[in-house]
């Protein structure tokens, strides 16, 4: 038996000592170890289900399929079901020649159907449940204000904890699975007061609202794992936490996440935690960052161009990482067909993916008259992850545009501003 001086309810201590079987007790203790190397006293009972990052059946990944296996085999399951991260590949909607079809099936993906039929096993929701956007009312996983969670995937943990006002680390895949299948996850971090209050305060003093993604970016440069409270920002996202604001929070999550490790935000007079506790959120000592338009262009201007050729004619764009939600897909039907107007033009000419989570996607084509005017404009609808499509050779070769800074960090697609996207790919070139 593990020994542990992290304090245990009697059922904690009973599992611990191998009263529900083997794998249970491994899967506790592999919490309970994890917890403490965090220095964590006590576990949390889970209040929502978890959401997993890994769900992309890389033949690598043999020690998780294993984990899986043991799991099924002793018929345990996540005590609530789960959402997972969105599939790698969609070859009705997304460009994929022979050869990246051959890589994805046969090499990189080769597990793909198997470990869906593993997640499915253990307690996946429904194969509609793949989305890095699990939150969205059309997927279902949308916690409460102070639910304990589990999540790995880092956007949706930015989104969780800053905009709903829930409370989960930025836990390391498989360990959420572990959680789930347990109940509970180590009480440290962002799970505790203290560790949610900000040791930074962001002063943005510029002249309009800047994109999301180079905020976010900015943000997530300078304060990397720590938390930021945002001053001036509220006001120009309009005062309320309206649909609107939640899209823009939800790219600046999912950038200063990933140019950065930013788990939890507070936006000034926005934010549920920083409407209710104010200033009081911010530590003594905390240190501040002034963007103003300025520091804005200059950490645009700091980001690489990974093309071999800057000058290439862009042979793909995706729009959507993290997941568009019902709203932004609409609103970028708009942007795209004001954009092949102004070019006088009737479509796209670089190919160009929209993604969202299923649920959406399956909505929005339910709107013949909208889908009917994507399909005009030569743009596709997918729910793939487009980081996970790119995060090969082959397709990372290709001259990609993105207005993710999620993608570009990640990948080799280049960075462009939502306006500048639509008109790269109305006209064709940059």
């Amino acid at each position: 038996m593990y020994h542990t001086s992290m304090r245990l309810s009697e059922e904690e201590g009973k599992l611990l000592a191998g009263e529900g079987g083997e794998t249970l007790r491994k899967a506790l203790e592999s919490v309970i170890r994890y917890g403490e190397l965090f220095g964590a006293t006590e576990l949390a009972p889970l209040d929502g289900p978890v959401h997993l990052v890994t769900s992309f059946g890389i033949p690598l990944l043999r020690p998780v399929f294993a984990i899986m296996d043991e799991l099924i085999a002793a018929g345990l399951k996540t005590e609530r079901p789960f959402t997972v991260d969105p599939r790698p590949c969609d070859y009705a909607n997304v460009p994929t020649s022979l050869l990246e079809r051959l890589v994805f099936d046969k090499i990189m993906y080769a597990k793909q159907a198997d470990y869906e039929a593993q997640l499915a096993a253990v307690g996946l929701k429904d194969g509609s449940s793949f989305s890095c956007a699990c939150y969205f009312d059309e997927v279902g996983n949308l916690p409460g204000r102070g639910d304990i969670l589990a999540w790995a995937e880092s956007s949706a943990v930015a989104y969780a904890n800053s905009v709903l006002g829930a409370r989960t680390n930025r836990n390391s895949g498989v360990l959420e699975l572990l959680c789930g299948i347990v109940g509970r996850a180590p009480r440290f971090g962002l799970l505790t007061d203290e560790g949610r209050r900000a040791s930074w305060v962001i002063e943005l003093r510029t002249s309009a609202l800047p994109e999301a993604q180079l905020l976010g970016s900015a943000i997530g440069m300078k304060v990397v794992e720590e938390v930021p409270y945002i001053r001036g920002l509220g006001a120009l996202l309009g005062g309320e936490l309206d649909q609107g604001a939640k899209d823009y929070l939800k790219d600046l999550g999912a950038a200063s996440a990933s140019n950065g490790a930013v788990g939890l935000y507070h936006v000034e007079g926005l934010t549920p935690e920083a409407r209710e506790l104010g200033e009081g959120l911010v530590k003594p000592g905390a240190r501040t960052y002034l963007i103003d338009d300025a520091e804005i262009e200059r950490v645009r201007r700091g980001y690489p161009v990974l093309w071999k050729d800057p000058a290439a004619k862009p042979r793909l764009a995706f729009i959507g990482c993290p997941h568009l939600s019902k709203s932004q897909l609409y609103s970028w039907l708009e942007r795209i067909e004001a954009a092949l107007a102004a070019e006088g033009s009737r479509r796209v000419r670089v190919p160009t993916v929209l993604t969202t989570a299923p649920g959406v996607e399956a909505a929005f084509r339910a709107d013949s008259d909208a889908l009917a005017r994507l399909e005009a404009t030569g743009a596709t609808l997918s729910s793939i992850c487009p980081l996970m499509y790119l995060n090969n050779p082959l397709c990372g070769k290709k001259a990609v545009a993105t207005c993710s800074n999620k993608l570009r960090t990640y990948t080799a697609a280049r960075y462009f501003t939502e306006a500048e996207l639509a008109s790269v790919v109305a006209r064709g070139r940059v």
